[in-house]
C-alpha cells in the first residue's frame, strides 16, 4: 500500500531539510516538530542510523477546518515529512494525507485531504 509521495534529491541531508521547511512554508506549513532520529536512537539505545529526520508539518487554517469536521483527527496529525540518506542521494516522503479518507467514515474530509494533497505535492515538485 502506498501511503506518502517520494523524490530523490541530488542535494545534501542538511540542503534538503532547509529547502523543505521553506517550501512549506510557501504553502502555509510550519514545522512544529523536527526529530533528529539518528540522534536521538543514539542517545537512547547507543545504536548508530543513517542520517534521517521526521518533520511534524502544519498548516493551522486548513487544521483548524479538519478537526472542526472530526475531532479524532489530531490522532493523524501532523502531517509527517521525511528527509533522509539513501545511496549517497537524499531522500524526501511525504504522508499522502488522502490515506486518512480512507479510514475515516466522513465525506467531508475528503475536500480539505485534497487540498492538503495538492499543497504537499507542489513541495515536493519544487524541492
Amino acid at each position: 500500500m502506498q501511503y506518502g509521495f517520494s523524490k530523490i534529491i541530488d542535494v545534501s541531508y542538511e540542503q534538503a531539510i532547509e529547502k523543505v521547511t521553506e517550501e512549506l512554508k510557501k504553502e502555509g506549513f510550519g514545522v512544529l516538530t523536527s526529530i533528529d532520529v539518528k540522534d536521538t536512537l543514539k542517545q537512547k539505545i547507543n545504536v548508530d542510523f543513517k542520517k534521517y529526520t521526521i518533520l511534524g508539518a502544519c498548516n493551522p487554517p486548513i487544521a483548524h477546518r479538519a478537526l472542526q469536521e472530526e475531532e479524532e483527527l489530531g490522532l493523524l496529525l501532523p502531517c509527517n515529512v521525511i528527509v533522509y540518506e539513501k545511496d549517497g542521494k537524499t531522500k524526501v516522503s511525504i504522508f499522502d494525507p488522502m490515506v486518512m479518507t480512507w479510514i475515516l467514515e466522513n465525506d467531508n474530509m475528503k475536500p480539505i485531504a485534497t487540498e492538503v494533497q495538492e499543497r504537499l505535492q507542489r513541495v515536493l515538485n519544487a524541492i
